[in-house]
């Protein structure tokens, strides 16, 4: 039986609205991607993204988007959630931005080179997602997948993700939420190859709780549980990382198939 409070008490439409309602402290303490992330893309992709035209779907408040602009990309940004996007055009008001989702692209046939989908591919239905990426995408364009999960062999982290799990009551943790638990491309229509990057940041103590406590885990589960929580997991961080710096250790999880 689920339990009110349980994440499978959240359908997916209620988990993905939560982000609106914390897009601010999204954009300021979620964790961006290291650069060898970029030069795998080129590599799998077989292209530069110099001049590249390329939508990044999910774009949420721009993490992504803005490394493709700075690679020199002609970046155009998709984003169903309004309050992301109100961040997004705050941080990145030179970069072309339009309100959709990865199921109903409001892209034109054959315009790009390449796709991306930074943390979101698993909100779409690939069922329609697959299609419409394929009719978006020039020949030989690529589409491309990645998540940021956590780094299972760190000690601290695996026990962290257990009190996160043990204050919810529930077996889900945030680290591999974002992971699809099946194929991105069910059907088979697409040949995926894969790439794993490792790479860390360290962050002072408040930034790292920021970062953890804006993923729809906590937003859901609302103020005060959240709040019990960051309680006592700073006195944990604290014993672990004393002089207030954390060392976040990620391996970025990258998909790409050419069209």
């Amino acid at each position: 039986m689920t339990s009110p409070t349980s994440p499978r008490a959240f359908d997916d439409t209620a988990r993905a609205h939560s982000f609106n309602t914390a897009a601010a402290q999204y954009a300021a303490n979620r964790p961006s991607y290291p650069p060898a992330l970029l030069d795998a893309v080129e590599e799998l992709s077989g292209h530069p993204l110099t001049g590249a035209r390329v939508a990044d779907i999910g774009a949420g408040t721009g993490l992504a988007t803005a490394l493709l602009h700075a690679r020199g990309a002609e970046v155009i940004a998709v984003e169903p959630g309004s309050g992301m996007a109100a961040e997004f055009r705050r941080g990145l008001p030179g970069v072309p931005l339009v309100l959709g989702d990865g199921n109903a692209l409001p892209l034109a046939d054959d315009s790009l080179d390449l796709i991306t989908y930074a943390q979101s591919w698993h909100w779409t239905d690939p069922e329609r997602s697959v299609p419409e990426a394929l009719r978006v995408l020039r020949p030989g364009g690529a589409l491309a997948l990645w998540w940021n999960t956590d780094a299972p062999d760190v000690h601290w982290i695996a026990d962290q993700a257990d009190r996160i799990a043990r204050h919810f009551e529930t077996g889900h943790t945030i680290g591999k939420s974002g992971r699809p638990v099946q194929p991105a491309d069910p059907a088979g229509r697409l040949r995926f190859t894969d790439r794993r990057i490792r790479w860390s940041r360290r962050v002072p103590v408040d930034t790292h709780l920021a970062n953890i406590t804006s993923h729809s885990l906590f937003l859901l589960h609302g103020k005060d549980r959240t709040a019990a929580f960051l309680t006592e997991e700073r006195a944990h961080l604290l014993e672990r990382f004393p002089d207030g710096i954390v060392e976040e250790t990620y391996v970025v999880e990258l998909l790409l198939a050419k069209a």
